[in-house]
C-alpha cells in the first residue's frame, strides 16, 4: 500500500492526471463487459470485430469528453468531498443516457442489436460509478486514514501527541481530516467536546467520538485529564472564547494538568499535506474581550500603494503598524526609531518579501534636521507618530526626557510633516491624556493639543507662516496635510504592560505586585488597536468641514480590574492565587490613577459610522497660545526647572477652560 501511494504522490501533476484519465477509460470498458456478464447477455457481434472495435472506441471517446465536462480531472482527490463524488455520479449517469439514446437511434435507423436492452444500461450505470469511484476512495483512505500514518512512521519519528478538540462540530470535521494528512503526523484528535448544546453525544465524526457537550465541558475535561496520562493538547476552535462562559476555566483545568492549550485559526500548506495553524492562547483571549471585526477591504484600500513612515516603529505598537502596513500592500515603509536592538527584533519578525519594502533608520524624533532629510527623501503619504516614552513611574523622575520626546518630538515631526507636505500625520495618544495626573499624561495631553491646534488651524484658514521657535522656522502649513490624534487605553502584551510584568513575576514564582486592589484599566489587543488606528486615518482622509475631527477615540469596552487580570493569569499558569503564588498590594505610585477614562467631561463623544471608533469634539487652544506655552516650556527645560515645566504644562491644560479657547467648528455649529 505504501509503495502505491508513494508512487502516485511522486508523479508530476500532468502525468498523474493522464494516468487517471487512462484508468477511467479502462474502467468504462470493464463496466461494459461486467454489465453484459452480470445481466447474462450476449451481443450479436464479435467484441474484436471491426464493428465491435469501432463501438468501443466511440464509447471511450464519449466517456472521456463527458468526464472532462463534469470536472473529474479538476479535483485534488486527497481533499475531495461529496460534490466531487457527485460529479462522478453525474458523469456516469450522462454517459449511460447518451449510450442508451445512441443504441435506440441505431436500432431504429439500421437494425436491432440482439441481447441489448434497458437492463444492461442500468447495470452499466451502477458498475461504472462503483469501479471509477473505488480507486479514488482507496487512495484517499490510504493517505487520510490512521493506517497510512502507521505505515509511514519510522523508529526515529517523534511520537504522535494526543489532543482533545473543543469547538463546533463543523470545525471538528475539518480539524480531524487535516490532522490525519499531516506528514509527518504531529498529533491525533482523540475526542471532541462540542460547544453546541444540542450536539449528539456519543456519535462519531470520522471515527472520533463526541465525548462532551455544553454545559458539562469543564466536568468532562476534569474527568478526562484525570483518567489519562497521554493527553498532550487541548485545541480550541475559532471564537470559542466568545461562545462559552467556561472558556477561562477550561484553560485553567488543562494548564493545571500540564496540558498545552492552543487555538485553531486556519489552515495552511493545503497542497503539501493540509496543516493546521494553531496559535498559543494569549491573555487577551482568556479575558474574553469582544473582538473587533476589521474592515480589511477599507484599510487595505487606504494603505495599498502608499509610502508609510512609522516613528517608534520598533516599539510594541509601532512594529505591528509596520507589519500591518506591509501586509496591506504599502509600497514602502520607513521605520524611524532610536533603538538598534528594537529594529533588529523587528527585522526578525518579517518575511523576506516584506523586508524588501522596509527601510529602517536609527534616529531620535527630536532631531528636526535629520527627520526633515528622511521625510524629504522618503516622501511618505502618511506618518504614524508612535514614538513616545510611556512608563508612568519612570517618567515622574525623568521628566525632561518625557517632555523632550512626547512634546517636542511630536512638535518636530508635525512641523516636518507640514513643511514637506505629507498628506496625513497621525499621533498615537493615550487615555492618560484625559484629566492628567502624571508627567506621562500631561505630556501626552500637550502632544494632543499640538496636533489638534494644527488640525483646526488648517481647517480654519489657508497656510500661513508663524513665528519660529528657538531659531526654527515656524509651521509652514501645507493645505494638504491633515493632523489627527487617536486615543486609546492599555494594549495587552506591549513592552512593559501589566500582562508582561505579571507573566515575568509568575515565572519567577511570585509575588505579583498590584498597587491597589480597586485599580481598573481599559485593555485592547495590539492587533485591534493597530487596525482601528489605520481605520481612523482612513476615516479622517474622507472628512471635511463640520464633520472633521482632530481627535479620535477607540471603543475599549469595559474597564477590567487589574486584580482580576492577575488572578486569571495565575490560574491560567496552572497555579492557585494566594496559595501557590501570592499577590501583594504596594500602594498607588506617584502619578497613577485608580481608574482611567477615555474622554473628559468637556469633550463630546460622537458616534461614527465606523464600528469601535468615535470622534471627539473638544476644546482646542489657538496656535499662538500653544507657541507661547512651548517657548516657556523650553526655557524651563534649559533651567532644569521641573516645577515651572509642569506648571506650564498644567497651565496649558487648564487654559482649555478659559474664554479665549478655540471651540471646534463642529461643536460650534451643532450648538
Amino acid at each position: 500500500m505504501t509503495s502505491y501511494v508513494e508512487a502516485v504522490s511522486g508523479l508530476r501533476p500532468k502525468m498523474r492526471r493522464a494516468i487517471i484519465m487512462i484508468q477511467d477509460l479502462v474502467m468504462v470498458l470493464v463496466a461494459v463487459a461486467l454489465s453484459l456478464i452480470l445481466s447474462q447477455s450476449r451481443l450479436s457481434f464479435e467484441a474484436l470485430s471491426y464493428g465491435g472495435l469501432a463501438c468501443w472506441t466511440l464509447i471511450v471517446l464519449v466517456a472521456h469528453l463527458l468526464f472532462r465536462y463534469c470536472g473529474l480531472y479538476n479535483t485534488v482527490w486527497r481533499f475531495a468531498s461529496t460534490p466531487d463524488f457527485f460529479n462522478i455520479l453525474k458523469g456516469c449517469g450522462i454517459l449511460t443516457v447518451v449510450l442508451y439514446l445512441t443504441s435506440l437511434a441505431f436500432r431504429f435507423s439500421f437494425q436491432p442489436v440482439a441481447g441489448l436492452n434497458e437492463r444492461q444500461f442500468i447495470v452499466f450505470f451502477l458498475v461504472s460509478f462503483t469501479i471509477i469511484s473505488a480507486p479514488r476512495l482507496y487512495y484517499r483512505f490510504l493517505r487520510d486514514g490512521a493506517s497510512w500514518r502507521i505505515l509511514r512512521r519510522t523508529p526515529g519519528d517523534a511520537p504522535i501527541r494526543q489532543a482533545l478538540f473543543i469547538g463546533r462540530l463543523s470545525e471538528a470535521d475539518v480539524i480531524v481530516r487535516f490532522t490525519r494528512t499531516a506528514v509527518p503526523a504531529e498529533y491525533a484528535i482523540r475526542g471532541i467536546m462540542a460547544t453546541e448544546g444540542d450536539a449528539p453525544l456519543g456519535t462519531q465524526i470520522q471515527g472520533v467520538p463526541v465525548v462532551a457537550v455544553r454545559p458539562r465541558l469543564v466536568d468532562v475535561l476534569e474527568e478526562y485529564v484525570k483518567g489519562t496520562e497521554n493527553l498532550d493538547f487541548v485545541i480550541f476552535g475559532k471564537g470559542v472564547e466568545r461562545e462559552i462562559e467556561d472558556y477561562a476555566e477550561l484553560v485553567r483545568v488543562a494548564r493545571h494538568s500540564g496540558i498545552t492549550v492552543v487555538q485553531f485559526s486556519g489552515l495552511s500548506e493545503l497542497g503539501q499535506g493540509g496543516k493546521l495553524v494553531l496559535d498559543a492562547v494569549e491573555m487577551e483571549t482568556i479575558m474574553r474581550r469582544s473582538a473587533v471585526a476589521t474592515d480589511i477591504e477599507r484599510i487595505g484600500t487606504f494603505v495599498e500603494g502608499k509610502r508609510v513612515l512609522v516613528t517608534g516603529g520598533a516599539g510594541s505598537i509601532g512594529r505591528v503598524l509596520v507589519k500591518r502596513s506591509l501586509e496591506l500592500g504599502a509600497e514602502a515603509v520607513l521605520v524611524a526609531d532610536n533603538s538598534e536592538f528594537g529594529i533588529f527584533q523587528l527585522d526578525q519578525l518579517l518575511e523576506d518579501s516584506e523586508r524588501d519594502r522596509l527601510t529602517s533608520r536609527i534616529v531620535d524624533v527630536t532631531d528636526r534636521r535629520l527627520m526633515m532629510r528622511l521625510v524629504k527623501e522618503f516622501e511618505p503619504a502618511i506618518i504614524f507618530h508612535a514614538a513616545a516614552l510611556k512608563h508612568v513611574p519612570i517618567l515622574e523622575e525623568n521628566w525632561e526626557a518625557a517632555i523632550e520626546t512626547n512634546v517636542f518630538g511630536t512638535l518636530a515631526c508635525a512641523e516636518v510633516a507640514a513643511k514637506c507636505g505629507v498628506p496625513q500625520f497621525l499621533l498615537i495618544s493615550s487615555d492618560k491624556a484625559v484629566d492628567p495626573t502624571s508627567v506621562l499624561g500631561i505630556t501626552k495631553r500637550a502632544a494632543e493639543q499640538i496636533v489638534a491646534s494644527l488640525h483646526e488651524m488648517h481647517a480654519a484658514r489657508p497656510p500661513a507662516l508663524h513665528g519660529g521657535l528657538n531659531g526654527h522656522d515656524a509651521v509652514g502649513r501645507n493645505p494638504g496635510t491633515k493632523f489627527i490624534a487617536v486615543r486609546f487605553g492599555n494594549v495587552f502584551g506591549s513592552n512593559g504592560s501589566v500582562a508582561t510584568i505579571f507573566q515575568t513575576q509568575i515565572e519567577a514564582g511570585g509575588p505579583l505586585t498590584i498597587t491597589d486592589r480597586r485599580m481598573t484599566r481599559y485593555f485592547m489587543t495590539v492587533a485591534e488597536a493597530v487596525d482601528l488606528v489605520i481605520m481612523s486615518a482612513a476615516d479622517a482622509e474622507q472628512r471635511q468641514g463640520a464633520d472633521d475631527y482632530a481627535i479620535y477615540m477607540l471603543d475599549m469596552g469595559k474597564p477590567v480590574p487589574i486584580l482580576e487580570v492577575a488572578e486569571t493569569m495565575i490560574r491560567m499558569a496552572g497555579k492557585s492565587p494566594y496559595t501557590d503564588i501570592q499577590i501583594r498590594f504596594t500602594g498607588v505610585r506617584p502619578g497613577e490613577k485608580l481608574h482611567e477614562t477615555l474622554h473628559g467631561d468637556n469633550e463630546e463623544v460622537v458616534k461614527l459610522d465606523t464600528a469601535k471608533i468615535f470622534g471627539l469634539r473638544t476644546e482646542v487652544l489657538s496656535w499662538p497660545k500653544i507657541q507661547a506655552g512651548l517657548t516657556a516650556l523650553q526655557a524651563a527645560l534649559r533651567d532644569q526647572d521641573k516645577a515651572t515645566a509642569l506648571a506650564v504644562l498644567t497651565g496649558v491644560h487648564e487654559a482649555l477652560n478659559t474664554p479665549d479657547r478655540i471651540v471646534p467648528k463642529a461643536a460650534s455649529q451643532s450648538a
